[in-house]
C-alpha cells in the first residue's frame, strides 16, 4: 500500500498521569478561598512576593544533583549553559534564594506572602497530584519565638476566615529541640545516628494512624500491616522505647496531679515535660514552647492560663525532618469526612510550618531566622466543600443578549445591548455560534444556566422595545404552576420594556432572582 494514502494518526487526547484540569467552578472556588486567605496575610502586615516556577535546582536544597539527570523528586531540564533548573517543589527554598540574593536591598524582618503551584516528580495516586497549589506566609530575619507564635495566630485566624468554626479546627505546635533533647537523652545524638534518628522521628509522627502499639513496634523490630507488609523499626531497645512514648503519648499525661485535664493548661504540660529529661537542647526548646504558650493566652487566644481549643502544645507534631531548627506548628481539621472506602475518618492535616533558620543561610554564610508556614490549597478546598463553606459567593452566570437577525446594523444594535449591560458591572454575552436556529440559542443559556434571555426581533425594534425572558423564574413555573390563578399571582416571567429600561429592568430580575436564592438558603 502506498504511505500517501494512509490515514494520519489522530492525536490521543490524554493528561499525564498526576495532572488534573480545573474547572470554572473550582477556580472560582479557589479564587474565594485564596482572596479570604490573603486578607487575614495582609491584616498581619504581610505583602506579596512572587518567583518564578523554576530553580536552579542545587538552589532547592534537599534535591541537589548527584546524577546525569537530577530528577529525583524533581521535574529537572539542563539550560543550553548546560545549568540544570527544576520545577519549584515548594515555595520555601526559592523564598530563601531570593532573600538572599536581594539582601542588601530588602527591609528586614521581612514579611511576606506568596501564592502558587509547585510540582512533585512522584508516583501519582488518589488526591496525590504532581501539581497543586500552596499559599505561604514566612518572615525572614526575626529570631525570636514571638514570630512563631504570631503565625500560630495566624493560622487560626485564617481558618475561622474561611468558615471553619472553632473546635473544628486546632493548631498544634512542638519543637524540634524538644525532639532533639528528647533524642540525645536515648543515646542518638552525633552524626553517626543520623538515620536512626529520622526512623524514629518517622515512627513519632504515625502516633495518629498506628496508635502507641503500633509506634512500639515501629521503634523496636518493625511492624507488619493487614496486607501482611512489613515496615522495618528503628531499632531501640525497650528502655529507650519507653522514654520516647512516655514524652509523645498523651495518655501519659492523664495524671492524678493535672486531673485528667492536662493539655488544657500549657504551663502544667511544659512542667511535666520539664520532668522528663534534663538535658539542655530538651530545655531550650521547652522554654521556647512556654514563651509561645504566655504569648498566645496574652494576645486573646483562650482564657487565662488554658488554651482554648485553637492552639495547643502536642508532642507528637513531626514537620521537615530535614531543615526545620526550632518551633514546628500544625493546622489540623478535627471535624469527619467520608473516604473513598466509605469510612468516617478525621480530616487532618491542611497545612503546617515551622523555624528554618539554617535555608537562607546556605546562600549568605551568616546567620538568616526565618519562620514560616504554608496552606495546602487542593486539600484545603475539599475540606470547606465537606463544610459547605465554598460556593456562598456563588457566580452568577452571563446574561444573554440573543440575535435574531444577522444584518449588520441588528448585530450592532445587540453587542450595544451587551456593553450597555457590561458598562453597570453586570455579566452579558451576546450569542456568537449560529444564530439563524433560535432554539438553539435558548438551549444554551438553559445549559449555560444563563439567569435572563433578551430577544429583540424585527417587530420590537420597530417598536423600540426588547423582551426580556426570566429564565430561572420560567424554569420554576413550568415545574409548578398547575392553574391559570397560580400564573396570574407568580412574578412574571417574561416582560417587554422600552430600549432605555433595558438595564433597570435587568436589575431588578437580578435583584429579585438573588432574593430568592438568600430565601431558598434560610429554609
Amino acid at each position: 500500500m502506498n504511505d500517501k494514502s494512509k490515514k494520519p494518526q489522530k492525536l490521543k487526547a490524554r493528561l499525564p498521569r498526576g495532572f488534573v484540569d480545573r474547572s470554572a467552578a473550582d477556580i472560582h472556588a479557589t479564587n474565594e478561598m485564596t482572596a479570604k486567605i490573603r486578607e487575614v496575610y495582609e491584616r498581619y502586615g504581610f505583602d506579596p512576593v512572587e518567583t518564578p516556577l523554576f530553580e536552579y535546582t542545587d538552589a532547592l536544597g534537599k534535591f541537589l544533583p548527584d546524577s546525569d539527570r537530577p530528577n529525583e523528586g524533581v521535574f529537572s531540564l539542563q539550560d543550553d549553559d548546560d545549568q540544570w533548573m527544576s520545577l519549584r517543589y515548594d515555595l520555601t527554598a526559592p523564598l530563601a534564594r531570593h532573600v538572599a540574593e536581594n539582601f542588601n536591598e530588602i527591609q528586614l524582618p521581612f514579611r511576606t506572602y506568596r501564592a502558587g503551584y509547585v510540582f512533585r516528580n512522584e508516583k501519582p495516586g488518589p488526591g496525590r497530584f504532581r501539581q497543586f497549589m500552596q499559599f505561604d506566609a514566612d518572615t525572614v530575619g526575626a529570631p525570636g519565638v514571638q514570630a512563631d507564635a504570631e503565625m500560630c495566630m495566624m493560622m487560626a485566624d485564617t481558618m475561622e476566615a474561611l468558615g471553619i468554626k472553632r473546635g473544628d479546627y486546632v493548631i498544634r505546635v512542638n519543637n524540634r529541640k524538644v525532639l532533639d533533647g528528647v533524642m540525645e537523652a536515648i543515646g542518638l545524638g552525633g552524626d553517626d545516628k543520623a538515620g536512626q534518628r529520622l526512623n524514629v522521628l518517622r515512627a513519632i509522627d504515625k502516633l495518629d494512624k498506628f496508635g502507641p502499639e503500633g509506634v512500639k513496634l515501629l521503634l523496636g523490630p518493625g511492624r507488619k500491616d493487614e496486607s501482611g507488609d512489613f515496615t522495618k523499626g528503628a531499632g531501640l531497645g525497650e528502655e529507650q522505647i519507653g522514654k520516647v512514648l512516655r514524652f509523645c503519648d498523651p495518655n501519659n499525661f492523664q495524671t492524678s496531679d493535672f486531673g485528667g485535664n492536662l493539655q488544657k493548661d500549657p504551663v502544667k504540660t511544659l512542667e511535666f515535660f520539664k520532668s522528663l529529661f534534663e538535658n539542655a537542647t530538651y530545655q531550650q526548646g521547652l522554654e521556647e514552647l512556654l514563651t509561645i504558650a504566655h504569648l498566645v493566652i496574652s494576645s486573646g487566644y483562650g482564657p487565662k492560663a488554658y488554651f482554648s481549643g485553637r492552639i495547643h502544645i502536642d508532642p507528637s507534631v513531626i514537620r521537615g525532618l530535614e531543615y526545620y531548627t526550632g518551633p514546628v506548628y500544625e493546622a489540623e481539621l478535627l471535624f469527619d469526612v467520608t473516604n473513598e472506602k466509605g469510612e468516617k475518618v478525621v480530616f487532618g492535616s491542611v497545612g503546617g510550618g515551622g523555624r528554618y533558620d539554617g535555608l537562607v543561610s546556605r546562600f549568605m554564610g551568616q546567620p538568616v531566622p526565618a519562620t514560616g508556614f504554608s496552606i495546602g490549597v487542593s486539600r484545603l478546598m475539599t475540606a470547606l466543600k465537606n463544610l459547605g463553606k465554598l460556593g456562598q459567593d456563588e457566580v452568577i452566570a452571563p446574561v444573554l443578549v440573543t440575535v435574531m437577525d444577522g444584518d449588520v446594523e441588528s448585530m450592532g444594535r445587540y453587542q450595544r445591548f451587551t456593553q450597555a449591560l457590561r458598562n453597570e458591572g453586570i455579566r452579558a454575552e451576546m450569542y456568537q455560534g449560529n444564530w439563524k436556529k433560535f432554539g438553539n440559542q435558548l438551549k444554551y443559556a438553559d445549559r449555560r444556566g444563563c439567569p435572563i434571555a433578551i430577544i429583540q426581533g424585527g417587530d420590537e425594534r420597530a417598536q423600540g422595545v426588547v423582551q426580556l425572558k426570566d429564565l430561572i423564574e420560567g424554569k420554576r413555573l413550568s415545574g409548578e404552576i398547575e392553574d391559570n390563578a397560580s400564573w396570574r399571582e407568580a412574578r412574571v416571567a417574561q416582560d417587554t420594556v422600552p430600549e432605555a429600561d433595558l438595564v433597570a429592568k435587568v436589575k431588578e430580575i437580578l435583584a429579585a432572582q438573588a432574593e430568592d436564592r438568600k430565601r431558598a438558603g434560610n429554609v
